[in-house]
């Protein structure tokens, strides 16, 4: 997902609110952190699998021409759960055995019931998407919706632990953990889902004789991680201890009920609601090319693993740009950086038209898929590109978030953006998953009356009937073309509330 997909900047301390204009922060230095930094990005990287799997999915059932635009739709609410985060939030900030550790309670307890779902999945996965059959989207649905509810639980709780896990003038460093952990996360899981469990793809490159499936199955790797997530919790559990938070935070105790009204004082500021309203709304304009791309170039023939590739070389685009970006994201007016880029993703979104629009006559001779070399070199162009400009706004964006939460309830303020950032992108995807059917309209060569063959009753009988099944308008384009005017009003509207956002203090965001 895009916000999870988006690296979390918390460079704030759990104490007294310090206005960052009143002091000069300490110069970062690793000595003594760097078995932290590692333990970080190993936990970070572990709890992203769930995040690669859940992208790996739609891109799997797709590549078997089983499966409906409605199923992809249905699928997709299993990102539904991000939605869901801001309710956790107070239960873990107040609820915990501090015996064990106030955020380490949580990443145990998380884990090990991830190992046990991975396990479960791995047992039936060969049912719910089997080789020849329709998969089972409601049985994916619903366990990957458990597993995806309790990675909230450890990003959250993980979040909070990075902070005191780290030296105060180490805080800024989690950020980059988090970012090297979502890469990986994703990485690994289109490496081995997609392309080592392609047949093509290892009978060509990996093998010497030809073989049958791929070197790695499903349930191979799903076994795997359940096996490592147990053990790394044990390890974790044994060997790393927690700071006792009393010994370093001078705020009282809360209980959930206390936490939850914090929640509620945090929407009841004037400016968060204008926030959240810009949060939920700003990547709408760009869920057609985001969501609907892939799936529409596999309709096409494009290699499912071919696509994981070039994706592959993107993801390592996304360690750089925060680096690049750090001078937006660590200065005053991150959310300017993001204005600036908005427009050129805005226009980016024609290329994909184009794209798609050409596709076909590129890739095909006489009807038969042949993809040419140049085409991937095209296609890798115009996607890293996107993908730069779409990372670097969702890294300038949490730069905002973090910067202006305030230190004493970070978790829960950021849960609380976070989840009005993640939740437009998801209903949007859903609902354009849902709407390419109802947006396509087809014809039937051998029938004159002009009837939509689109639907699922009279589309057969064009076969039937001898006729050629032809699109007349493709769901995709209009879409993108409706997304882009959506954008075209967003940055028109929002241009001034954001820059007001930005001209207030930090002591305007923090909770009197």
């Amino acid at each position: 997902m895009d916000s999870v997909e988006t690296t979390k900047f918390i460079t704030k301390k759990e104490e007294n609110f310090v206005d960052e204009d009143d002091c000069e922060p300490n110069k970062p230095n690793l000595k003594g952190d760097w078995s932290n930094i590692f333990l970080l990005i190993l936990l970070y990287t572990i709890q992203f699998i769930p995040h690669g799997i859940v992208i790996s999915f739609p891109i799997i059932i797709q590549s078997k021409k089983s499966v409906t635009y409605n199923q992809q739709a249905l699928f997709s609410m299993v990102n539904w759960v991000f939605i869901t985060k801001i309710l956790w939030s107070p239960i873990i900030e107040s609820l915990y055995v501090r015996k064990i550790g106030r955020r380490k309670s949580w990443i145990i307890t998380s884990q090990y019931i991830m190992g046990i779902l991975f396990f479960y999945m791995a047992i039936n996965i060969d049912i719910w998407i089997p080789e020849s059959e329709k998969p089972n989207i409601n049985a994916l649905v619903i366990l990957l919706s458990c597993l995806f509810c309790w990675a909230n639980v450890q990003d959250i709780a993980l979040d909070g632990w990075s902070i005191t896990m780290l030296k105060k003038n180490n805080v800024g460093h989690s950020a980059t953990c988090n970012s090297i952990g979502l890469v990986l996360g994703d990485t690994i899981c289109s490496i081995f889902l997609i392309i080592l469990t392609s047949e093509d793809f290892c009978n060509k490159y990996l093998r010497t004789a030809h073989g049958t499936g791929g070197i790695v199955t499903i349930k191979g790797f799903l076994y795997f991680w359940s096996v490592t997530f147990i053990l790394i919790t044990t390890l974790l559990w044994i060997f790393k201890k927690e700071k006792d938070i009393k010994l370093n935070d001078s705020a009282k105790k809360i209980n959930i009920i206390q936490s939850y009204k914090i929640v509620w004082s945090i929407l009841k500021k004037p400016s968060v609601r204008i926030l959240v309203i810009i949060l939920f709304t700003v990547k709408i304009s760009f869920v057609a090319t985001d969501h609907l791309t892939i799936l529409k170039l596999i309709d096409l023939g494009i290699p499912k693993e071919n696509l994981s590739l070039i994706k592959l070389l993107m993801d390592f685009c996304k360690v750089i740009v925060p680096l690049a970006g750090s001078k937006y994201t660590s200065g005053p007016k991150p959310m300017s950086a993001v204005f600036k880029i908005f427009p050129l993703r805005l226009l980016w979104s024609i290329t994909f038209l184009i794209l798609i629009y050409y596709t076909p006559n590129l890739i095909k001779e006489n009807g038969i898929v042949n993809v040419p070399q140049y085409y991937y070199i095209i296609l890798g162009l115009i996607m890293g590109v996107n993908e730069i400009l779409r990372f670097s706004m969702a890294v300038f964006k949490t730069g905002f978030i973090s910067r202006i939460s305030d230190p004493l309830f970070g978790g829960m303020y950021i849960a609380l953006l976070n989840t009005a950032s993640n939740m437009g992108p998801l209903l949007s995807k859903t609902v354009a998953l849902k709407m390419v059917k109802v947006l396509t309209f087809s014809k039937c060569s051998n029938d004159f009356r002009n009837n939509n063959y689109s639907t699922s009753v009279l589309k057969p009988s064009c076969d039937t009937n001898n006729g050629n099944y032809l699109v007349t308008v493709d769901g995709y384009y209009v879409e993108v073309i409706i997304s882009m005017i959506i954008g075209l009003i967003w940055y028109l509207s929002c241009k001034k509330p954001i820059k007001n956002l930005q001209k207030l203090s930090l002591s305007h965001w923090s909770i009197k």
